[in-house]
């Protein structure tokens, strides 16, 4: 990293910034550079989820054309789908329901299995909005705090000169540069999470109706539904 010219010995790099900074400003950079790390952590953790429910979704969905459920010990929205269908299935029949009653009740218990497995997938995104939301104040503050550094600098020194000046404003406008750096991908990255969760759910639903009027329609007509565990 350049090293930028000092004023009077002062060091403008960036750690010469955090270094000399006043320790109020030093402790919002470092809150603001730790909620950064654990958002970069919580992005790739969550992208990587996506990937593996979007070809749970293909499964669920393919599955759904065939018109039956194959066997899958998974724990994703397929392995939570079936499981669900296996009971509903099991007591629906025994209960003798017609095929629309017997519809309602798979495609009901199918859907809030399939959300739970979504809903474990948003773990973390409310972190991701208040950073979002949070990060360009907590900047703003560091802001004013090196902005009010700097006036106390000029009343001391009684020199409105560009040596005493500088380094409060220098030390406030990283401050909002760090606030901005843990907000933007924060915002970015819950926006295209949110999207996505909602596709795969869109997905899945659409999916799921099919296979349980698919399942009814087999019941009705003295067909047999290929579901692991259910004779």
């Amino acid at each position: 990293m350049e090293t930028v010219p000092a004023i009077e010995g002062r060091d403008f790099s960036i750690i010469g910034l955090i270094l000399h900074a006043d320790p109020f400003v030093q402790g919002i950079m470092l809150l603001l550079a730790i909620a950064s790390v654990i958002c970069w952590a919580l992005i790739f953790e969550k992208f990587i989820r996506i990937v593996v429910l979007k070809h749970q979704a293909r499964q669920l969905t393919r599955q759904a054309e065939a018109g039956q459920l194959s066997p899958n010990r998974g724990r994703g929205i397929v392995g939570a789908v079936q499981h669900a269908a296996q009971g509903e299935w099991a007591d629906g029949m025994a209960r003798g329901e017609t095929r629309n009653e017997l519809r309602g009740r798979l495609e009901r218990s199918m859907r809030a299995a399939m959300k739970r497995q979504l809903r474990r997938a948003e773990g973390g995104l409310p972190f991701l909005a208040t950073v979002g939301s949070a990060s360009p104040f907590v900047g703003l503050l560091g802001t004013v705090w090196g902005i009010m550094h700097s006036f106390t600098a000029i009343a001391q020194a009684k020199d409105t000169s560009l040596a005493v000046v500088a380094p409060g404003i220098a030390e406030a406008l990283f401050a909002t540069a760090l606030g901005l750096a843990a907000a933007i991908p924060a915002v970015v990255a819950y926006n295209q999470i949110t999207v996505a969760l909602g596709k795969v759910s869109e997905r899945s639903n659409t999916a799921i109706a099919s296979l349980a009027k698919s399942m009814a329609r087999n019941q009705s007509e003295g067909g047999v539904v290929r579901l692991e565990g259910v004779g």
